[in-house]
């Protein structure tokens, strides 16, 4: 059963990410360490006490459609109703509309624990949030005032409606369209595909955010308009009115995430009966400018969706390593008992827990790192736009190597548990069930690295990423003059790593600026995954300095002279693997 890490999420917000040292200079107000600690303490008893129990449940049972609406699995709504009550949809939304304006640190650790209890559980009140955040920055006075309060409260939730049967990740192909209705209004029409949380029963309405085009757009995602389309429609006075014309006409069938509705939704299609069909929606932002509105909310998701990674990393592990305390197979040297030995002792199993463990505790602190720029940012300053930019460049390597760990430990943790691990009963099938999707849904991982290569490393003509290199090898010199036995060789190959990641950002900004675009993509995703590694060890070594704890110092030290190794290859095919990706590549096209 998972419980949460708490002391571990504490101390990497606080020693690797940042946090202790902004709450020191007051960059969060009134927010001190105990208050931080007061707030974690609480959500990691709620993961594990109120939503780890429901996980299993939710699985087997699913979500149900019967004449257009959905029920959840059994005890969800309740579980949801706790969840809202104890304030948590709140945490990090504006003051102003009864939020908490508690730091992302803080809002990205609890929203680990949610997702490491159940991501089918955490997925609808993360995009409840981004939701908040969009409409909050984008749209009028009159849609916040009737809208904001219910929505930073929980009482209903937000969806995001972009992807439709025939546009995935190209925005170009969007066909729902937008009619203008004369009163201000606009009426919406058009069908939308896997809408997370589109339909449910935890709350009497639901506030979709939906991608148009009006009749007199420009083409391509220079047409595209964003608009808020509730399920029903609102009342002068706050009270629900009439159901608005869209409706849920199926739930997908899925490989994981069963508890949470994958909705296919239909807007426009006359389900209101006694008015003219079109869904009533209101413009967020302005015509044709949607796309920059709908960012705000998919650019936060992205971290969260890593998080998610992070989250079922963590889960997986833990139920990994109870296993193989308790599962007794063959002898091992280091164990004095009588019997059987329990497989925690065989030294090929504890490499495989160790590199659960460390690749866990990587992406953690890359993504609450990314975080905690994204609270520097949001501070305003003379230094803004520097932590501007380094939320640029960490959200998509965040979101992509988060959710790849996601997805590998995962798969590690059905290994631990052999046969077992391929039978329900055990859960650990589960978590690689529900792992999978993260890598592909907020925009695939391969549209990350491409992101990463084309628009951020380009960032401050270039001047960041290598600003952001020598941070890092900045905590690899301290390794090495702290001269602790316990992180053996870990500052050579750190080094080593941090020499790899140099030379391949060098290469492919010298493909980029002279137009050899195809070799550069070619590297895109190997880019990535070695930028993750040299970053996540530098992060490890910096949590073994912090405190010099011997632990910290032995799992540094694993991951450096176990897991580093993988960047000079990561390097080689940045560099050279080019020519036979273009080679080879023909052979896979048809005409």
């Amino acid at each position: 059963m998972y419980r949460a890490p708490v002391e571990e999420i504490s101390f990497t917000l606080k020693h690797v990410a940042g946090l202790k040292a902004a709450i020191e200079e007051g960059a969060f107000g009134d927010l001190g360490e105990d208050l931080a600690d007061a707030i974690l303490q609480e959500a990691g008893r709620f993961a594990t006490e109120e939503v780890t129990p429901l996980r299993e449940i939710g699985d087997r049972h699913g979500a149900v459609l019967k004449d257009a609406a959905v029920t959840t699995p059994p005890g969800w709504k309740e579980l949801y109703a706790r969840w809202r009550e104890g304030g948590w949809n709140a945490l990090q939304a504006p003051e102003e509309f009864g939020g908490q304006g508690l730091p992302a640190m803080l809002g990205v650790a609890v929203l680990e624990m949610w997702n490491s209890a159940s991501i089918a559980f955490g997925l609808g009140p993360m995009l409840t949030m981004g939701a908040v955040e969009a409409v909050e920055k984008h749209a009028s006075e009159a849609l916040k005032h009737t809208y904001l309060e219910k929505l930073v409260s929980g009482e209903w939730m937000g969806t995001m409606n972009l992807t439709e049967p025939q546009a995935g990740s190209d925005l170009n192909a969007l066909r729902a369209r937008a009619e203008r209705a004369g009163d201000g209004t606009y009426r919406i029409f058009g069908q939308k595909i896997f809408i997370t949380y589109g339909e449910h029963d935890f709350t009497d309405n639901i506030v979709h955010l939906v991608l148009a085009r009006l009749p007199d757009a420009p083409a391509g995602t220079r047409g595209i308009s964003l608009f808020l389309v509730p399920k029903f429609l609102v009342n002068e006075d706050g009270s629900l009115g009439a159901r608005n014309d869209l409706f849920c006409s199926g739930l997908e069938h899925k490989l994981g995430i069963h508890a949470s509705p994958t909705c296919t939704m239909i807007f426009g299609d006359g389900f209101a009966e006694g008015r003219e069909p079109g869904a009533v929606g209101w413009l967020i932002g302005e015509e044709n400018r949607g796309l920059a509105c709908m960012f705000t909310m998919m650019n936060n998701a992205r971290l969260a969706v890593g998080i998610q990674g992070v989250a079922v990393a963590e889960a997986a592990f833990q139920k990994a390593l109870a296993y193989a305390n308790e599962r007794r197979q063959g002898k091992a040297a280091s164990y004095s008992g009588e019997g059987m030995a329990p497989i925690v002792h065989h030294p090929d199993v504890q490499r495989t827990l160790l590199s659960m463990k460390t690749l866990t505790q990587a992406a953690r602190a890359i993504c609450y790192s990314c975080a905690h720029a994204a609270d520097r940012a949001r501070a305003g300053g003379e230094r803004a736009q520097y932590w501007q930019e380094r939320v640029n460049l960490l959200t998509p390597v965040a979101k992509a190597f988060s959710t790849d760990v996601g997805v590998d430990v995962a798969s590690l943790g059905v290994q631990v548990h052999g046969g077992m691990g391929f039978i329900e009963e055990t859960g650990a099938a589960a978590l690689l069930r529900d792992a999978r999707i993260a890598p592909i849904y907020e925009g695939t991982n391969g549209i990350q690295a491409i992101d990463l290569l084309t628009r951020k490393l380009p960032l401050d003509g270039g001047e960041h990423i290598g600003g952001y290199i020598a941070e890092l090898g900045g905590i690899v010199s301290d390794v090495r003059s702290s001269n602790l036995p316990g992180f053996g060789r870990s500052a050579n190959a750190l080094d080593d790593a941090l020499d790899d990641f140099s030379n391949a950002t060098r290469h492919l900004q010298k493909l980029l600026a002279n137009g050899r675009m195809d070799e550069a993509l070619a590297g895109a995703t190997p880019y990535l995954r070695l930028f993750a590694l040299a970053a996540g060890g530098a992060y490890l070594a910096r949590a073994a300095l912090a405190d010099g704890d011997e632990e910290r110092q032995a799992l540094c030290r694993f991951f450096a002279e176990n897991l580093l190794g993988e960047t000079r290859p990561l390097r080689e095919s940045i560099v050279e693997g080019a020519a036979s990706v273009g080679v080879a590549g023909k052979a896979l096209i048809s005409d």
